[in-house]
């Protein structure tokens, strides 16, 4: 008999919803991550919690609102207690959005018009993303201050979470300050009813340490939409402790690895370039992918593919597009932003399928943009996910109708999450019997 999930999740990147999964997964909650809306709205999923992955973060806000919102149908035929829409823990997206518009059509859905009242919470603190006056810090720098100021598709230039949601909905924005959170969840939820009481709809809410997490979650059951980083689902999982699966086996059970394996990163961000170099720096071969090159006609793919074939079977290989913030403005420059990432994705998407093909049973792809369309080109549906790695960042098992005889072993890594020697530990820790 399938037992029907409590929690409907919907986030707006792969990485994300795979992190966002990673931590309900370590609370004990049985979680399937789908790719997309699935076709089918009448098949129940047997599990604790869904997540449904779009690929929304730096589309057009009208199509990340529309595509949000059929997400939120889908979960709601499903039969969820409670909606959470999962954004980065570093709060990116488009000048326009779409963080907000997405928020204030998943409320006005679930309450009417101008109705209803959630949170913005991207703490993280295991990540080094906190949450205090209002105000985002990304280890001990201002989000505006950190490498995000820089980032080649969502720079981010204001700290304050308050003012920047503001700007992006209509409905009056105000803070839960350190000084409620402290308190407890008492304390929280009651502060909660006193914003709306006052007209507010939305509350950012300050957090810096996983305590705070737990006495948030607390205030948050039935709240009926939830808006936050992958930290809050620390202190969700405790409001359904009678919801929670007891099956007799771990939640993070994956089938055992097989098979070759290989990195693809795409991703510019400083985590990445340093997981890229130091991998080179031990020796891991490694292959650059050039932008430029592929606007000329090179088959890129090919080279990349050639090259990994004889390299393959003595260990793991990496095919990367990342560089540093100037080079990628240069490409840009000569290219258009749009362009520049989207040869770069389908050629690093190509990459990975034909990597499949030449054995490789277990990827990591590093990069959000850049594990969308991975993910999209293998055409993978669901993935059941397994333990952690890194904060953020776990292995899932996955099938795809392209390779019905395996299960393919994938982590999907923001681009900002995970340490140095993030590629070494992944493999490492896959290959680990539980």
């Amino acid at each position: 008999m399938n037992k029907r999930p409590v929690l409907g999740c919907i986030a707006d990147d792969f990485t994300g919803a795979t992190d966002l999964a990673n931590n309900l997964v370590r609370s004990g909650m049985r979680t399937v991550q789908t790719i997309g809306v699935p076709a089918d709205a009448a098949e129940p999923i047997d599990a604790d919690v869904i997540v449904v992955a779009l690929k929304s973060r730096t589309i057009p806000a009208a199509e990340a609102v529309e595509q949000s919102l059929n997400a939120l149908r889908w979960l709601q035929s499903q039969g969820v207690q409670q909606i959470y829409f999962k954004y980065c823990s570093t709060f990116d997206s488009t000048p326009l959005g779409n963080i907000g518009p997405v928020t204030e059509a998943l409320l006005d859905a679930l309450h009417g018009p101008g109705q209803g009242f959630t949170i913005v919470c991207p703490a993280f603190p295991e990540n080094q993303r906190t949450v205090f006056k209002g105000h985002l810090f990304v280890g001990d720098l201002l989000l505006s201050d950190s490498g995000m100021r820089q980032h080649p598709l969502t720079p981010m230039t204001d700290a304050n979470l308050v003012r920047v949601m503001q700007s992006q909905t209509h409905r009056k924005v105000d803070l839960v300050p350190y000084g409620i959170v402290s308190q407890g969840p008492t304390a929280i939820a009651a502060r909660f009813a006193a914003l709306q009481a006052q007209g507010v709809g939305v509350a950012v809410v300050d957090a810096i340490s996983n305590a705070d997490l737990m006495d948030i979650g607390k205030a948050l059951a039935g709240m009926p939409l939830v808006t936050a980083g992958s930290g809050i689902a620390i202190g969700l999982p405790q409001n359904w402790n009678n919801a929670a699966s007891r099956t007799g086996v771990s939640a993070d059970t994956l089938p055992a690895a097989t098979g070759l394996r290989a990195v693809v990163s795409g991703s510019c961000s400083q985590a990445t370039n340093g997981q890229v170099l130091h991998f080179r720096q031990q020796g891991g071969p490694a292959f650059a992918v050039d932008p430029l090159a592929i606007a000329a006609g090179e088959d890129v793919v090919a080279k990349a593919l050639a090259w990994a074939k004889p390299l393959l079977p003595q260990g793991p290989v990496l095919i990367y597009a990342t560089a540093e913030s100037n080079a990628v403005q240069e490409v840009q420059a000569k290219l258009g932003v749009a362009r520049a990432g989207e040869m770069v994705e389908q050629a690093l998407s190509r990459i990975a399928v034909g990597l499949i093909d030449l054995g490789v049973h277990q990827l990591v792809v590093a990069g959000g943009e850049t594990s969308g369309a991975v993910v999209q080109a293998l055409g993978v549906q669901r993935m059941a996910i397994g333990p952690q790695i890194d904060p953020g960042v776990p292995w899932t098992a996955v099938q795809s109708a392209q390779w019905p005889q395996k299960t393919l072993h994938l982590a999907l890594k923001s681009g900002n999450f995970g340490t140095v020697d993030f590629f070494t530990n992944a493999f490492a820790l896959l290959q680990t019997p539980s």
